[in-house]
């Protein structure tokens, strides 16, 4: 499709966005995926309720034994002790099995929400990432134009990834971690609301360090995604020309170019390992420091009799569990703050409507093959209602005087009727291939209309438009797979002996059936291990196997040799029997027996006629059809211009 002009598009790097932490408008909209999992979710939830509980409870069963057995001290008995033995060895094996008691359920509950979030995190991540694909499908051949692939792979892989994060070990973690802090609030101030008072003391300045680091680390991780991206779009770029690379000696340029990209990379990982190595020990200090105050106050009260020595043990443990929540939901920002970006991201993609779907109602057609062109207009530049509209109601002249539109079809008007076979024509950039573009409706035009079997395509049910066509493009495309499978691509309605009739018809079935496994041959990736010929041929057997109405060819005989090209021209001639034909190509011999012949010169259908009656006309045909004769009659006159070649010396 070397002629399709497109506007450039402004590059954005969705991916250095960072949102906001918490947007109640997403979080409800991801709420909706975990609907059909409520029942492991809610689970899960009841699992940290109880969990919490159980973390909460170690400290506080050490108060009782010491308070009650260790020290004697029955000053203020506990609602506990009152149920324990009075036998000193007896009450410690209790308080002592219920301590082991609580760790058993704290670890039962553990594996049961971890199971269940991971459970339901894959799931979510499969009915997400089909979604995803799905909509993909469904969009407009334009979207892609616009949105790098490269992108488009980020939605289903690392956004989504970004949010099983938040699904499996964010949310539900942050849920944990603030019901643990609640307990333990709620104990320490029952038990010793000034002690209390005093562990907490130092957690304005625990706040004050978290916000730095939340910052720090944020503004690290945009950078690391950012810094990904690029790794991965350079990497993709040079391997794919890797050729080029090589034939041109641009290792070494190319190696530094990635080492500079690979360590913008490493400094901002570098960064978010400074800023974690100094908040953790950071951390660690104002707990000292808090966990100093309270021996140092708490002992002060043990002296003084106004504490208990198992209030002073148990508030030593609470304030050591008391900061371990506060670090945890400090990384669990970071992980919601990526969740909503990566969310507001895929939202957007599956938020943006298709531009071209089937009308509500579809208009039925017979299956003929005419296609009309009446005075079309077209060009691949986005414009707004205001524009459609004026153009809409504008004459000839007006569309071409209007400013800042770059039109590639101006006022294209032919008709090709049944069982015919039209050949389009015309330098690189005239428009050819995007006449068939528009035929099948990959794009909309913007004023005039595409008649097909005398339906305007807009009018047509899409996929019952695209079912009459069979495509051979000049690039061969196969999927990863069989050979059988490329040919099929999921019609199911092809039998074996169809597979093989189309396949012996375009002279590729002796080829097919050479390799070990024939038909079930394995194809790599993009058809790696095949000659560009044999993919071509391979294309030609999709083509005619789905039995297409409107069989276009485009250039598609330009990537293979002289002798199979010899053996596609008599596989071609039994492909256009009984079907209407659209043939593009370069080579003015290949079209020569066509009906008629569209010659395209800027946008603009110049001449339209057979071989013959173009040749009469002198006009651009003429001319291009005497520049390519000259050019083969040069090429046919090197020979006895230099006898070394003739000979094939050097």
């Amino acid at each position: 499709m070397a002629d399709k002009e497109k506007p450039k598009q402004t590059q954005q790097h969705e991916d250095d966005v960072v949102g906001k932490a918490y947007d109640g408008r997403l979080m409800r909209r991801l709420i909706r995926y975990l609907y059909p999992y409520k029942l492991p979710a809610f689970i899960s939830l009841v699992a940290i309720l109880i969990k919490a509980s159980a973390d909460v409870l170690g400290p506080y069963l050490t108060k009782v034994a010491v308070d009650r057995y260790m020290t004697k001290n029955t000053a203020k008995s506990s609602w506990l002790a009152g149920h324990l033995s009075s036998n000193a060895f007896t009450g410690i094996t209790q308080l002592a099995g219920l301590y082991l008691a609580s760790l058993l359920l704290s670890y039962l509950l553990e594996f049961v929400q971890t199971y269940l979030m991971q459970w339901t995190g894959q799931k979510v991540m499969f009915d997400m990432r089909s979604e995803i694909f799905r909509h993909l499908q469904h969009m407009h051949i334009g979207y892609f134009d616009r949105n790098p692939v490269g992108r488009l792979v980020t939605r289903l892989t690392s956004d989504v990834d970004a949010l099983n994060e938040m699904f499996t070990s964010g949310v539900f973690a942050i849920f944990e971690d603030v019901f643990v802090l609640a307990g333990i609030v709620l104990v320490m101030l029952r038990m010793n609301w000034w002690l209390a008072l005093l562990s907490f003391a130092v957690l304005p300045l625990i706040l004050i360090v978290t916000r730095v680091f939340r910052k720090h680390v944020r503004d690290s991780y945009r950078r690391i995604r950012s810094a990904i991206a690029r790794i991965n779009s350079y990497t993709q770029e040079h391997i794919s020309g890797m050729t080029v690379v090589q034939l041109f000696n641009r290792q070494d340029r190319s190696y530094k170019e990635f080492k500079a990209v690979n360590q913008q990379h490493m400094d901002a990982f570098k960064d978010a390992i400074l800023a974690y190595a100094l908040y953790y020990p950071a951390v660690e200090i104002l707990s000292s420091i808090a966990i100093a105050l309270v021996i140092w106050r708490g002992g002060y009260g043990v002296l003084h009799t106004t504490v208990t020595i198992g209030v002073l043990v148990a508030f030593m443990q609470y304030a050591q569990r008391f900061f371990r929540p506060i670090q945890d939901l400090s990384e669990k920002y970071n992980i919601l703050q990526a969740a909503m970006a990566a969310s507001e991201r895929i939202f957007k993609l599956l938020d943006t409507a298709p531009e071209i779907v089937s009308p509500a109602q579809p208009k039925e057609s017979d299956h003929s093959g005419r296609i009309e062109f009446q005075n079309v207009w077209f060009t691949y530049q986005r414009l707004d209602e205001a524009q459609l509209t004026q153009i809409a109601r504008a004459s000839a002249a007006e569309l071409a005087a209007m400013p800042d539109i770059e039109w590639i079809l101006r006022g294209v008007s032919f008709t090709v009727e049944p069982d015919q076979t039209a050949a389009i024509v015309g330098h690189t950039g005239a428009g050819k291939t995007t006449i068939i573009s528009l035929m099948m409706r990959f794009y909309d035009i913007q004023h005039g209309s595409i008649l097909i079997d005398g339906v305007d395509v807009r009018e047509h049910d899409l996929n019952q438009l695209r079912r009459r066509f069979g495509v051979v493009l000049q690039d061969p495309f196969l999927f990863s797979g069989t050979i059988a499978d490329n040919i099929r691509l999921g019609s199911d309605w092809i039998s074996d002996a169809r597979l093989e009739e189309a396949a012996d018809e375009v002279k590729v079935r002796d080829f097919i059936q050479s390799l070990p496994e024939g038909f079930a041959e394995p194809v790599r990736e993009r058809g790696s291990g095949l000659s560009t010929g044999q993919k071509q041929l391979i294309n030609f057997a999709r083509a005619l196997a789905h039995d297409p109405r409107i069989l276009i060819l485009d250039e598609a005989t330009s990537s293979v040799d002289t002798e199979t090209e010899m053996r596609v021209r008599l596989a071609l001639e039994r492909m256009i029997e009984g079907r209407t034909s659209v043939v593009i190509a370069h080579r003015l011999s290949t079209v020569q027996r066509a009906d008629t012949i569209l010659v395209m010169h800027k946008g603009q259908l110049r001449e339209m006629g057979t071989h013959q009656e173009l040749l009469a006309q002198r006009g651009l045909y003429w001319k291009l059809y005497q520049l390519q004769y000259k050019d083969q009659e040069f090429s046919e006159t090197l020979p006895s211009l230099n006898p070394s070649l003739a000979m094939g010396t050097d």
